[in-house]
């Protein structure tokens, strides 16, 4: 059994001063977060305080590559059938995505995955992987 990935329309994005930078970054075709000036880990969900530490976080790009935690696919919830899974970046931040651009019966845990990127209405450009 074959289910070949298909686009699928993405809404738009909710940019505010908090994401902004991660957005603008994106469009670029980078994948960026947040890592504390005090402790030095790096954390997702991108935000102002350190989760671990409290301490106070600037923005940082990310590699971009990973491996697949987990994946379900779903064809069920609409008409077009997509993969969402976690993937633990080379960073070691797992964070909740799609897998797209394959045949999405082959995916498998443990896979590598490398960071692309899909448009949104609005322009913006959604992070999301691929097999690497």
């Amino acid at each position: 059994m074959t289910t070949q990935y298909t686009d699928r329309p993405l809404a738009a994005v909710t940019v505010d001063a908090a994401t902004e930078h991660f957005w603008a970054k994106a469009k670029e075709g980078l994948l960026c977060t947040r890592r504390c000036t005090s402790c030095g880990k790096v954390h997702w969900y991108p935000r102002a305080l350190c989760p671990f530490c409290l301490g106070d976080t600037e923005w940082c790009s990310l590699s971009g590559l990973g491996t697949i935690y987990s994946v379900s696919v779903t064809r069920r919830a609409g008409p077009i059938p997509f993969a969402i899974a976690y993937v633990t970046l080379d960073e070691g931040i797992t964070m909740l995505t799609n897998i797209v651009d394959c045949d999405l019966d082959d995916l498998k845990i443990g896979q590598r995955v490398e960071v692309t990127f899909k448009p949104a209405e609005g322009g913006a450009m959604v992070p999301m992987f691929k097999p690497a």
